[in-house]
């Protein structure tokens, strides 16, 4: 279950940051609601799942695949330009993921 919360945290936070651009500093209301909002429920769902998988672990999941889903998302939606090197990256982000997930005895 904890790792249903973990996702659940990581889309949240995905949301929210993709939101982010969008409330242009705040001063668009309703991107702004649902930036924050995401952010909550992104908070609350790591504060579930960080009582039974380490934090680290929880950590390097949640920052590693919100990376790869936001530069995602903001080359779909926002049609922001992904090169070589970023790509690159992006891949190198989700093998270490999962390495995590995978081999890591600390991963549970």
């Amino acid at each position: 279950m904890s790792y249903l919360y973990l996702f659940a945290a990581i889309i949240a936070e995905i949301f929210a940051t993709t939101m982010l651009k969008d409330t242009n500093g705040f001063t668009v209301l309703l991107p702004t609601v649902f930036c924050i909002l995401g952010y909550i429920v992104a908070f609350y769902m790591l504060s579930l799942c960080v009582q039974n998988i380490p934090t680290g672990i929880i950590y390097a999941l949640w920052s590693g695949l919100g990376i790869v889903g936001i530069a995602l998302l903001g080359w779909i939606i926002h049609k922001q330009t992904l090169d070589i090197p970023a790509i690159a990256g992006i891949v190198l982000i989700l093998i270490g993921v999962l390495v995590i997930k995978i081999f890591s005895k600390s991963a549970v």
